[in-house]
């Protein structure tokens, strides 16, 4: 037989056809029974699991039907394999008393393991500021380690036809490069003011211009809205910005700006903590302080009504 004869053995039609990538994809994709104490979250997982009314409504249909849907998950080094997709079902399988999920596992880097995790999660209604924030920041990150890191953010990405990082980013969201941008800047919050945005008691805007003051400033500005018992508009949280960045922003500062009466408020009187804790307890917190004031309040006024009544 010449050297160049091409020698095929005797296969099924399905493999003559079939690439061996292909076939290891078939193989990758079964779905497989994995013990739940054989699943870990996935590092820095950004979205929060929570034991709210919507993880009771999981937990439920879990104990009536299972998992319906497999989780995604890759295989660690060291043993037991790093959930992708699927957190808020291996928490409300745990609460449901399973043994063993249903579980997609893929061999994936770094990097496209963070995309999957990012894409999938953002998928779900009522997600966080910080959640947004966080997951749209590790992929940026991803993808400028993936193509080549711009200097900074947001700039065109060669292997992106042109595109912004932050352009790639915002595809498939509903949100433009610029807003992206923005939720990222709310990763640069101390945790307590992130949470103040998560609990809607900063409004997103003002917190994005508080995010360039560092974290000294932060927590002076911090202890000023505590203090004044005032939450931030645009103009005064653009003005701190601007105060820290001409070097004048202080303390005393912020507490000026955030003591000042809003258009839409009425006449205030502000009290600064540090006057008022002299007579609680240090473990009074500013609500029982205030209920505690209106109480007096409420006495003196009848007080005042008797004696004028006489």
């Amino acid at each position: 037989m010449p050297k160049n004869s091409l020698n095929v053995s005797l296969k099924g039609a399905d493999d003559i056809f079939s690439t061996e990538e292909s076939r290891q994809e078939q193989q990758r994709e079964q779905v497989q029974q994995i013990p739940i104490g054989e699943l870990f979250p996935f590092k820095n997982h950004p979205f929060k699991v929570l034991d709210d009314e919507s993880m009771q409504r999981t937990v439920e249909s879990v104990e009536q039907y299972g998992v319906l849907s497999p989780l995604i998950a890759r295989p660690r080094p060291e043993g037991g394999y790093e959930i992708i997709s699927g957190h808020r079902r291996q928490h409300a399988a745990q609460l449901a008393g399973l043994d063993a999920l249903p579980v997609i596992v893929r061999n994936m880097d770094d990097d496209a393991a963070v995309l999957l995790m990012v894409d999938s999660n953002l998928q779900r209604e009522n997600i966080l500021p910080s959640e947004r924030a966080f997951a749209y920041k590790m992929k940026l990150e991803a993808i400028e380690r993936t193509v080549g890191r711009p200097k900074n953010v947001g700039q065109v990405v060669p292997d992106y036809f042109g595109k912004r990082s932050t352009e790639v980013v915002a595809e498939g969201t509903g949100e433009s490069y610029k807003q992206v941008q923005r939720f990222i800047r709310l990763t640069n919050l101390i945790p307590e003011l992130l949470d103040m945005v998560d609990e809607k008691k900063i409004a997103f805007n003002p917190a994005v211009e508080l995010s360039y003051l560092d974290e000294s400033q932060q927590r002076d500005f911090l202890e000023a809205m505590n203090d004044t018992q005032n939450a931030p508009s645009l103009s005064q949280a653009q003005r701190l910005k601007k105060l820290a960045q001409e070097g004048h922003f202080s303390y005393d500062v912020a507490f000026a700006v955030m003591g000042e009466e809003k258009k839409d408020e009425l006449d205030k009187v502000v009290i600064k903590n540090d006057t008022l804790r002299k007579y609680f307890p240090r473990s009074y917190t500013p609500k029982q302080m205030e209920d505690t004031i209106i109480k007096l309040l409420d006495q003196w006024q009848r007080k005042q009504q008797r004696q004028n009544e006489r």
